[in-house]
């Protein structure tokens, strides 16, 4: 049982606690995994963009699940990658911290449970403090028919060309075809159905099933986000008057966001947080003020988001971004 707390902050795990993006590195380890990947990503971003109907930024994870199924990829590999998974500078010092000075700590992740319970048990987090997407791997592959793997080795010749992949009126034709037509009342159909991504609205779904036995009111939470699956969930605290702080983020993240923080350790939002603690967002506001510097300078940088032009905010977001994502920097 979580007990209550006056004050709670949940993490996203890929960008702010890892640099690894486990599905690109789970795709990676098929011949051109990276590459099919990168366009169904990039498919995933035209969707949630064009507002489909019950798609979620993120459900990049369901539409995967024919090719992982296709090449016997199982929880061994995903809990395997969480085991090795780089984590980013301070984090498991700042969850301590936090938890040290009374903060309630928990993640909301879109990444499967095999990876995010593996990686939640190297940062010292609670099952119970955790939300990430149910994946029932073995009970999917039962499902695969022969018909099935030659559909999927198809596309999955096609996603490799060039030609689809700098090209999104082809990209999406192709994959709107094979999603949402061909697989359209089979088995293999019926199993990306099933799996449900925590991104988008279902982390705001995450967060309030937390909240009811945590702290109820969402003002008093703090999120920590940096791509568009946390989207709703920073504009949900960000609104409610809660602290929303996109971490080495995205155009998508910043939007949503009260603050900023661009830095190669975690540990950089610890003072915000203090701040925001014993005096609010005003106070928070006028600290951001305080440190403002060069775009260039070393150290860690912190913006103002909520009302405010990003445009700077993304440029130095970008470059500390790439630093410690790498090639996951691009994705979502």
């Amino acid at each position: 049982m979580i007990k209550e707390s006056t004050l709670c902050v949940a993490f996203d795990m890929e960008g702010p606690l890892t640099s690894q993006d486990a599905a690109f590195e789970l795709m990676g380890l098929v011949p051109g995994g990276h590459e099919v990947f990168r366009a169904i990503s990039r498919y995933d971003d035209i969707l949630a963009l064009a507002g489909r109907p019950d798609y979620e930024p993120g459900d990049t994870l369901a539409l995967i699940v024919p090719f992982l199924l296709h090449h016997r990829l199982g929880a061994f590999h995903i809990e395997r990658l969480a085991d090795s998974a780089p984590l980013v500078e301070g984090a498991a010092e700042t969850m301590a911290q936090l938890a040290g000075e009374g903060y309630q700590v928990f993640c909301i992740t879109t990444t499967y449970e095999q990876y995010a319970r593996r990686l939640a048990q190297r940062l010292g987090l609670a099952a119970e403090r955790l939300a990430c997407t149910s994946f029932p791997l073995e009970e999917l592959t039962a499902r695969l028919t022969q018909d099935d793997i030659g559909a999927v080795a198809r596309v999955e010749l096609a996603l490799r060309q060039r030609e689809v992949q700098e090209d999104d009126v082809r990209l999406q034709a192709l994959l709107d075809t094979f999603y949402w037509e061909e697989l359209t009342g089979t088995p293999l159909g019926d199993a990306v159905a099933s799996v449900k991504p925590v991104g988008g609205r279902r982390k705001v779904e995450a967060l309030n099933t937390f909240a009811a036995t945590a702290q109820p009111e969402t003002s008093r939470w703090v999120v920590v986000g940096d791509s568009i699956t946390d989207n709703a969930m920073l504009s949900t605290v960000r609104d409610a008057g809660g602290l929303a702080v996109v971490f080495n983020g995205n155009q998508y993240a910043l939007e949503c966001g009260t603050v900023g923080v661009a830095s190669m350790s975690l540990a950089a939002i610890l003072p915000l947080l203090r701040v925001w603690e014993s005096g609010g967002l005003a106070r928070t506001s006028d600290f951001v003020s305080r440190l403002a510097k060069d775009a260039e300078a070393p150290g860690a940088h912190y913006h103002w988001l909520a009302g405010v032009d990003i445009a700077e905010a993304l440029a130095v977001h970008a470059r500390l971004r790439r630093l410690v994502r790498q090639q996951a920097a691009a994705l979502g």
